[in-house]
């Protein structure tokens, strides 16, 4: 067998054996790879971050007498929720759309936020 064919066949078994978990998170971190933005997994807390990811849930949530919009965000390596206060929409934002967030990272229940970050929809 020539080398083509046995890395084809290697990259094959590899998916064969792989669950649909971590088939999604390699083609979340290959989608984003190629983005100026640091992997949510690594990404410091109190810390100015720039982040990129799919949003995988779109969630309007009452807070204080105004509703926030929360954004799930996944690259593979992690989720972070960024959170806009006082909206009830994101123009333009879809499930499985790709966005881009900048913001100062914090945890709140052990989930890793984003309050009021900017952002751009990829």
């Amino acid at each position: 067998m020539c080398q083509g064919t046995e890395m084809v066949l290697a990259k094959l078994r590899k998916k064969l054996s792989s669950t649909v978990s971590e088939l999604d998170q390699a083609r979340l971190q290959d989608r984003f790879a190629d983005h100026d933005a640091i992997a949510i997994g690594d990404a410091p807390l109190r810390e100015n971050v720039r982040l990129v990811g799919e949003a995988q849930e779109i969630r309007v949530v009452p807070r204080s007498g105004s509703s926030s919009v929360e954004v799930t965000l996944s690259d593979g390596t992690g989720r972070v929720i960024a959170v806009f206060t006082g909206r009830t929409q994101l123009p333009g934002l879809k499930l499985g759309g790709g966005f881009l967030v900048e913001g100062v990272g914090r945890l709140e229940h052990n989930r890793f936020k984003l309050l009021n970050p900017s952002y751009t929809l990829l």
